[in-house]
């Protein structure tokens, strides 16, 4: 990701609180949401092709990101996720690192064990799931090498 690109946060009020918080601190306030570790992640737009930048909930797989990709259990999934199904690069800032990397949805093999670290995690993403229309998705996220 260019990094004098101008980069969009999300327009939801306490998403976009949370995210100047972190950024403005280097995650010093805003990495603990409730308990819930965060990040911040920036896609690229699938149709604009501009940066935006969401606060989400994480995982450690090893040197992997783990996210999901749950909207609450919106029938829909994220504009985030639809980016990243588009273009596969995004940024992550975890605290004061930031990392790029490549994102893609867990196969079906993966997704069992992944989607119970998480839900071990921030046990409301079974509820979620429960009232969900869709399989929420488990996102991977491999640091550039």
């Amino acid at each position: 990701m260019a990094n004098n690109e101008e980069v969009i946060d999300s327009p939801v009020g306490r998403v976009n609180k949370h995210i100047h918080e972190y950024v403005a601190t280097n995650g010093a306030q805003g990495h603990d949401w409730r308990g819930y570790p965060t990040l911040l992640l920036t896609t690229r737009k699938r149709i604009s092709g501009k940066l935006r930048r969401t606060a989400l909930i994480y995982g450690r797989d090893g040197e992997n990101v783990i996210l999901v990709a749950s909207q609450g259990g919106a029938p829909r999934h994220p504009l985030w996720y639809l980016n990243l199904s588009h273009d596969p690069h995004v940024e992550v800032q975890i605290r004061g690192e930031t990392l790029t990397g490549w994102a893609r949805t867990a196969t079906p093999a993966e997704r069992p064990r992944l989607w119970q670290m998480m839900a071990r995690l921030y046990p409301p993403y079974d509820s979620c799931q429960a009232k969900a229309r869709r399989e929420i998705p488990v996102v991977i996220v491999e640091p550039a090498k």
